[in-house]
Order: structure tokens, then sequence, then C-alpha cells
């Protein structure tokens, strides 16, 4: 019969330690998300700088106008003529949108008729009726009048905005400089024309309401001499239009100033310091409990496993191992390796058959066999084993001689 023989050390501190370090470990994954209170303050600052504003949609801003009045044509004869009788009636007919307070773009008609002078040896446009009150050329001229149309871009500029800054509520008077390019048509009987016209002039408006501007408008054009079919070796001629009108603005109208949008968001974080206190405060007893568990001596557990006797018995006059006690020996060697004990191999013989040299003998080799199963079979240490041998014997167990043909292996 054997015991097992083995010294386990349980180190309780670290599982204890090990424990607590979990457990403030999982403090973060068990709390829970408090709720906060999110404030939200939008602040609007407006720019104060004279035309800081904001760009208008293409659907704003847009306008169409009217004008009538007087206009005169400079031609290579007209000089001979009263002013008055130069004097012809002008329409101007525009749409437009301001793109910014200070610019804009108008497309626009100007025309219906043009009065003046025309050779009376080779007339054009002439209604028969003689220049009169007038020397030199008079004598030779004959009164003129045609029709014509211009077709004019222009762009437009708003010098009180830009001098003065944007109103929102607008200016009572603007000042609005314009310039442009167009094509003119004379449509009357021939000679009829066609030319690139220069445009220019000033647009004087006075606010009558946020949708209506009352316009004094200067309208000057520039044109190929031959537009009126007379040519005598100017570079150009041009008519000088002084008309009355209204304007009116569609919606959406104006602009809004520039301004810039601050969003500041301002959280209540009453309930994340409430929360963090209670976990600091969980927290600082689990550390206590840390430490005194750290400062407690260690608890240790032992387990003795011990070794009987152990008994191989041999048959009479023998030596040799059966295989059942190789079997046990086996076993044996597990525990002899295991606690790395010192043991003692002794054999015996029993004094009742042969006689004292023989039994010495055989003691010996029956010990010498269980060594070397041992160390050789089974891997026990040598330094483990001490061989001794005991002779023949009386009968050492139950006063039978065949008991005392053994060897028996004791812990030292």
């Amino acid at each position: 019969m054997s015991l097992n023989l083995e010294t386990i050390t349980n180190n309780m501190k670290k599982h204890l330690t090990v424990m607590a370090m979990a457990a403030l470990a999982a403090i973060p994954a068990l709390a829970q998300q408090p709720s906060v209170k999110t404030d939200t303050t939008v602040t609007v600052e407006y720019h104060t700088g004279k035309n800081r504003v904001e760009t208008a949609g293409f659907k704003s801003n847009w306008f169409i106008g009217m004008d009538g009045g007087a206009q005169v044509y400079f031609g290579e004869f007209d000089s001979e003529c009263k002013f008055g009788d130069r004097l012809a009636p002008a329409l101007n007919i525009y749409v437009g949108k301001w793109f910014t307070p200070a610019v804009g773009a108008r497309l626009g008609y100007s025309g219906i008729g043009q009065r003046g002078a025309t050779k009376a040896f080779n007339p054009h446009h002439s209604t028969g009726e003689g220049v009169p009150g007038k020397d030199g050329w008079g004598s030779n001229l004959e009164q003129q009048k045609f029709n014509f149309f211009n077709i004019h871009g222009d762009v437009l500029f708003n010098l009180s905005n830009v001098i003065c800054g944007y109103k929102s509520e607008g200016h009572f008077w603007n000042f609005t400089p314009f310039v442009g390019l167009g094509w003119a048509h004379v449509y009357s009987e021939a000679p009829k024309d066609n030319e690139i016209s220069a445009n220019g002039g000033i647009i004087n408006s006075f606010r009558v309401c946020d949708a209506l501007d009352l316009n004094v408008n200067v309208h000057a054009m520039m044109i190929n001499e031959a537009f009126d079919g007379d040519t005598g070796g100017r570079w150009g001629e041009g008519n000088l239009s002084d008309t009355l009108g209204l304007t009116y603005k569609f919606k959406p109208r104006g602009w809004e100033r520039g301004k810039t949008v601050k969003v500041v968001e301002t959280t209540d974080i009453t309930q994340y310091q409430i929360a963090l206190a209670e976990l600091k405060a969980e927290r600082e007893r689990l550390e206590k409990e840390l430490s005194e568990l750290k400062s407690k001596p260690e608890i240790v557990e032992t387990t003795n496993t011990i070794a009987s006797p152990y008994y191989v018995r041999f048959e009479l006059g023998k030596s040799e191992l059966s295989k059942e006690a190789r079997v046990n020996l086996g076993l044996l060697a597990e525990i002899l390796k295991t606690t790395g004990a010192k043991f003692t191999v002794s054999g015996y013989a029993d004094a009742a058959t042969g006689n004292k040299k023989i039994n010495e003998k055989l003691s010996q080799e029956r010990a010498q066999a269980v060594y070397d199963c041992l160390t050789k079979e089974f891997g026990v240490p040598a330094s483990q084993l001490d061989l001794d041998s005991k002779g023949g014997v009386d009968n050492m167990f139950y006063d039978d001689p065949a008991l005392s043909r053994a060897v028996i292996t004791r812990a030292k």
C-alpha cells in the first residue's frame, strides 16, 4: 500500500488580489451613462461694413422699367437745323437684375424716331421740306426723319451704394452710371442700316416705395456715321436722350446684412460629477480592501503524501522479479520520483532453507533486482536509493518462512 506525498502551496492572497483588481477594472463598465442636459445658444453677429451683404439668389432683385421723353440725333448736317426741329420722341423699355447692391445688368430697347437734315441733291430719309433759317448748307438741305431701335445690354454701377453704403430701406436717391453695347437698326424706308452701338449714361432714381422708383435717365448712343444714310468723313455720330419713367422691383428684393452665426452648446455636467464621485468612492473602498488583503499573511495549504514500506515476494531460491512485481514497482517508482525522498531497498532470505552464505548472496541478488528495476526500467534516480541485504532471517510474518523471501523498500 502507498500514499502520495506532495506539497501544494496555494497563495490565497494572490487569489483575493486578482478578484479585487477585476472589480476595480469593472467599475467603468458598470457605470451607467447619466442623463445630460445640453443647451444650445445661437448668436448672430451682423457685419458693420458699408457693403457687407449676403449674396442673393438668382430669383432676387429683378426689375423692369419704362421711360419716355425726347432725343436728339447728331448727324452730318443736323447742326444746320434748329434744335427744336431736331427733337424726336424717345422710348426706353428694359429688364434687369442687381447682383450686388453696387453692380447690376439690364437688357433694353431704345428708339422710336429721329429728326435732322439731309442733303437736298442726294437725300436720305427726306421729308421733302427744306431746312429754313440758316445760311450756307441751309439752302441745299431738306428735313430728315426716320425710325430706328437700339437693343442694348448694359452694366449698371450704383455709386450711391458704393460711396454711402447699402441701406436695407434703400436710399432716397441713387446715382447709377451705366455702359454697354448694342445693335441699332433703321427700319424706315431705304436706306436701312444695321450698326453696332456703344451706350452709356446716368440713371437718377428716386425712391417712391419699396417696389417703385422714379427715374430720370440720360442715355447717349455712339454709332457709325452711315446710320442716317449721309456720310461726310466723320468717324461717327451719336444720339442723346433724356427720359422720365418708372422702375418696378420684383420680390424678393434687397439683401441681408452679412452675418456670422455662432452656435454654442453648453452642457450641464452635474450628473457626470455625481457619477464620478460615486465611482471614486467605490474605487477607494476597493483599494482599501486590496491593501488589507496584501497585509494579511499567506495561507499555505500543505498536503503530505506518505509512502509506506513496499513488499515484493520471491520464490524459493529465486531472485527474478515476476511481472506482477514489476507492475507494482512501476507504481512505486512514480511515488519515488514525485517526492524526491530517499528509500532503502533491503533484501531477505529465509534462514530455514539453505545456508548462511547462500542466503546472504540470495538476499543481495533480490535487493539488486528491485534496485535495477526501479532505476533502469522506471527511471528512479540512483541517489534516492540505498541497497541493503539482511541475509537469512527468521520468519518475519505469520511464522511463515515463505514470507521472508522478499525485498522491502522503506523511506529513510
